[in-house]
């Protein structure tokens, strides 16, 4: 009697489920449980039923829900995602529900208890790739729902191949999610066992103009102290600078760096005296956990800074060994003013500019004249090596190579734990040299040395990429991005990441990843041959010949022949990459001399491009 009430139409169907679920009743059952049943009442089906919605299958943690009318549909998905995450600002991620959801137009075989037919399969595998807080829609919905909220930013996610699905189903992402969901929150997701902390830019009380840059660098070696530690999750330094100038709101910053601890501070320089105040603050709750004041000469500050990183480990993650924080200390300079000198260099090298560069160059060679000892002055000197050559930059590319493999081997011969020498050392090996095992050696070393160092990471995940691993690229990525989600230098991993996903033949993604850097740094020459690339192999010619277009005009002599030369890719890869932009070269220089006017979509391109 079943059967005879079971009905064909077409519906929209709605399929959800909670995100990291698993992990929420792991830390109580019932509380997970009794949660999910209150949300369920107050908001996931009032929702569902006040835009014409049913819910026909409850699938423990999620339902599936159908609809007559597809608008209205979305309508309830987006209401729900957007109440959902206004509702839960003020809770901790532990805490927090987080839903994903998929819809999908199709033919359905409805019973009163249950819905069936081959399109449940696909919503019911759909939604898994939605990022928390989003929803994923399939193209049979595309043109209604999307010309129905223009508002809403849309990610092509391309054709998805489902699990058990014959045909690739096209779909797009509507990121409803708050920024840190909406970019990666695979990246963002506060780890689970370990304490996470980001020390923000320190106030300067009453500095001289030429001091500006020296609370800053007293914050980078706290954080260096705290980042080898792997006890500990540290957000890197220059994703706090955002913050320098900005009231000071605990639980807002520890959300949008999804961090549990905060450390704040001042500084005052009077002559050859400091005093630093330092703020321990539990972002969860708003509480600070402590508060310290201390003092001593400059010539103190490094053990100023050492006492400051014990104190925090200490109240955070009690099982740290202070061994372990032992092992983090760099070798102190003997002389202060090379010291001074470099944290000079990367207040310069932090602008990402051709000139401020060159004189930041200078500034590291005075560093290294009156202190050989200090390892830093040798690591930041290969680092911004590697960054000229990489940038076009560099009159003598394979003197610049050398130099930099020789001022990395130095700094850490100097300093066997620095993991950004390591990190360096390894990358000047592949980019550069080409010697892929060796590089592997020292990058795989410094991801040891310091497991929080977000450059080891996203260095690591280049050579990966060179060599076509792409998947350890994209996961080496991915966990660098995630260390320094708002960097000085967030393009540079960003578009490491789109490199990444370009290698791992996931064009779609590298195109968005390459696009958002190119947001970030508009003029970086490695992001749009990336760029170009990709939307080569999807196909989209006429936007990668106006790419090609806004890097010629930033680097008007690019040679081709010269870059494949020196392009550190391994064949295959290097041939098919290779192709893909001659391609791109082509169809520029033919649009070219047809002197066809920019079209609208380039124009915006080109804005973009020089905006960014």
């Amino acid at each position: 009697m079943k059967n005879l009430k079971s009905k064909r139409k077409v519906s929209t169907v709605l399929a959800l489920d909670v995100v990291g679920y698993s992990r929420l009743m792991e830390a109580g059952e019932e509380a997970a449980h009794e949660k999910l049943m209150a949300l369920r009442s107050s908001l996931l089906i009032p929702r569902v039923e006040q835009h014409g919605g049913r819910v026909v299958k409850h699938t423990g943690d999620g339902f599936l829900a159908t609809f007559d009318e597809a608008v209205e549909a979305a309508r309830s998905a987006i209401s729900i995602q957007k109440e959902l995450t206004f509702n839960t600002l003020q809770e901790s991620e532990a805490e927090k529900i987080v839903l994903r959801m998929g819809l999908h137009l199709c033919d359905t075989i409805v019973e009163e208890e249950d819905i069936y037919g081959e399109g449940i399969n696909i919503v019911s595998r759909l939604y898994t790739y939605a990022e928390p807080g989003d929803i994923v829609i399939s193209d049979s919905l595309a043109t209604v729902v999307l010309g129905a909220f223009p508002d809403i930013n849309v990610l092509d996610l391309g054709e998805l191949h489902l699990k058990n699905i014959r045909k690739p189903i096209h779909a797009y992402s509507l990121r409803i999610g708050s920024l840190a969901t909406r970019l990666a929150p695979s990246l963002y997701r506060l780890p689970d066992n370990r304490p996470s902390i980001a020390v923000l830019p320190f106030r300067k009380l009453r500095p001289r103009p030429e001091d500006a840059y020296f609370a800053d660098g007293v914050v980078e070696e706290i954080i260096h102290l705290l980042s080898g530690l792997k006890e500990l999750f540290v957000i890197s330094r220059t994703s706090t600078l955002k913050f320098a100038d900005s009231e000071f709101d605990a639980r807002s910053i520890g959300r949008e760096l999804g961090v549990r601890y905060i450390l704040y501070g001042s500084i005052r320089r009077a002559g050859d005296r400091l005093r630093i105040g330092t703020e321990l603050t539990d972002t969860d709750t708003g509480r600070i956990i402590r508060s310290d004041f201390h003092e001593g000469e400059i010539t103190d500050i490094f053990k100023l800074q050492e006492k400051i990183a014990t104190q925090v480990a200490k109240a955070i993650a009690p099982h740290v060994r202070e061994m372990e924080l032992q092992r983090t200390r760099r070798k102190h300079p003997s002389n202060f003013t090379a010291y001074d000198l470099v944290l000079q260099a990367l207040d310069l090298l932090y602008r990402v500019d051709r000139e401020s560069v060159a004189r930041a160059r200078g500034l590291l060679q005075q560093a290294i004249s009156l202190d050989p000892s200090f390892a830093q002055s040798y690591s930041y000197m290969a680092y911004l090596l590697v960054f000229r050559v990489g940038e076009s930059w560099s009159p003598n590319p394979r003197e610049d190579a050398r130099e930099a493999a020789r001022v990395a081997s130095k700094a850490i011969e100097i300093e066997p734990n620095d993991a950004q020498a390591w990190a360096i050392y390894g990358h000047v090996q592949s980019f550069l040299l080409k010697d892929f095992k060796t590089a592997m050696t020292y990058l795989d070393r410094a991801l040891e040395v310091g497991p929080n160092n977000a450059m080891a990471w996203t260095m690591s995940s280049a050579t990966c990429g060179y060599v076509g691993n792409g998947q350890a690229a994209v996961e080496r990525a991915e966990h660098g991005l995630r260390l320094s989600p708002l960097d000085a230098h967030v393009f540079w991993h960003e578009a490491i990441l789109a490199q990444a996903h370009y290698i791992n033949g996931d064009f779609q993604q590298a195109i968005a990843w390459a696009e958002r850097a190119a947001e970030h740094k508009a003029t970086a020459i490695f992001n749009l041959r990336t760029l170009t690339a990709s939307l080569i192999a999807l196909g989209r010619i006429q936007e990668a010949a106006e790419t090609w277009g806004h890097l010629l005009s930033i680097q008007p002599d690019f040679d081709l022949a010269a870059y494949e030369e020196g392009c550190p890719f391994q064949q295959p890869l290097l041939g098919v990459w290779m192709q893909r932009l001659r391609i791109a070269a082509k169809a520029h220089e033919g649009h070219r001399q047809r002197s066809h006017p920019w079209s609208e979509q380039s124009s915006r391109r080109k804005e973009q491009y020089h905006d960014g």
